[in-house]
């Protein structure tokens, strides 16, 4: 594969084509527990600063943002976690490093109550929750005078990503060139299913045991709204969605809420250039939905599904200034491709990896 590089005055663009994945690791839990767990650093990346936007009357969300000199005169990327991940996240640090050494303003946002916020919000956040990343976008365009931004989003984050994309649909406002989802939730119904494999356990418990932590934060910051009751009954995903999410947020019951919340319902509609990555030995994304007629017909969305990856990892060996993280890589190389970087920030097309011919 190769990268195109194309000038105009004082701004370059590359041309995205996809890299090969040679992965470090074959099977899918390894490559998703070795992500997960290996320690990561980022000395070429600035100490963020915070930014706290008011999203609604009653909740308030924090973001890890760093800024190049002259904000305005570079691309914007916001970066969405997944389920109880937080801004911190070693995947958003990642990103962001690849991002800002490209010429990118990046954008670190936490969901309502992740990173240690569970004080400045009244509720709860879901998967399909797009107001908070849509009022972010809109207000880095009318109060910052961003010219141009991205959104990408791992797992859950990469749900809401392709959901804000596909409900804005043809009124996007033409600032958001690209969106990228990495693993992404996007049927929640049948990745809430798939994590009740019996293989699937340790995931299941590391989820439910840091939503039911998350609850009782929430019960001692905001007296009253929310009982610890039903707790003891909950070992599931799906049992905490049906005792909290779905009627904390006025859906049904947790069926309804993986229904409505889910990217599927509204992927036909994405008008922005947009790329899903995916691996087909992801432990809980099953790769049946990214061959959905409804996903594959729609021309402004590329799919990358992998024989190997696992679940937001897609490791390769290192090498030569490159850290291994092909995902990243694949998505900052992506929304480069839409939106022009100044030429002063990135005159070496790709910092973190040698091009390959």
């Amino acid at each position: 594969m190769c990268v195109r590089i194309r000038t105009t005055d004082d701004y370059i663009r590359v041309t995205f084509s996809q890299l090969e994945f040679r992965p470090r690791f074959s099977g899918g839990h390894v490559q998703t527990l070795y992500a997960w767990g290996k320690p990561r650093s980022f000395p070429r990346l600035p100490a963020p600063v915070a930014r706290y936007f008011d999203v609604a009357a009653d909740a308030r969300v924090l973001a890890h943002c760093h800024w190049h000199d002259r904000p305005q005169e570079h691309p914007t990327l916001i970066l969405l976690h997944g389920l109880e991940g937080s801004s911190l996240a070693h995947y958003m640090g990642g990103m962001a490093d690849k991002a800002w050494a490209r010429g990118w303003n990046v954008v670190r946002l936490n969901q309502r109550n992740c990173g240690d916020t569970e004080h400045l919000s009244r509720g709860l956040y879901h998967s399909g929750l797009t107001n908070d990343p849509l009022f972010v976008l809109r207000e880095l365009i009318e109060r910052d005078g961003i010219r141009a931004l991205a959104v990408a989003g791992y797992s859950l984050g990469g749900n809401l990503t392709l959901k804000l994309a596909g409900d804005l649909g043809d009124a996007a406002p033409p600032q958001l060139k690209a969106v990228c989802a990495v693993s992404p939730t996007m049927d929640l119904a049948v990745c809430v299913k798939a994590l009740e494999r019996k293989a699937n356990v340790a995931y299941q418990w590391n989820f439910v045991r840091r939503l039911k932590a998350r609850i009782r934060r929430k019960a001692a910051v905001v007296p009253g709204v929310f009982t610890l009751e039903p707790l003891r009954r909950i070992w599931t995903v799906r049992q905490f969605d049906e005792a909290y999410t779905a009627p904390h947020h006025g859906f049904h019951d947790a069926a309804d809420y993986y229904y409505r919340a889910s990217a599927m319902r509204v992927i036909d509609r994405i008008a922005v250039p947009a790329l899903i990555l995916t691996a087909a030995d992801d432990p809980f994304v099953p790769v049946g939905p990214f061959h959905d007629p409804a996903v594959r017909s729609n021309s402004r969305v590329t799919t990358i599904v992998t024989t190997h990856g696992g679940h937001c990892a897609f490791v390769e060996h290192a090498r030569d200034g490159y850290d291994g993280y092909w995902a990243e890589e694949q998505v900052v190389r992506f929304v480069t491709s839409h939106a022009a970087v100044p030429s002063a920030s990135a005159q070496t097309p790709a910092p973190s990896l040698p091009l390959r011919a």
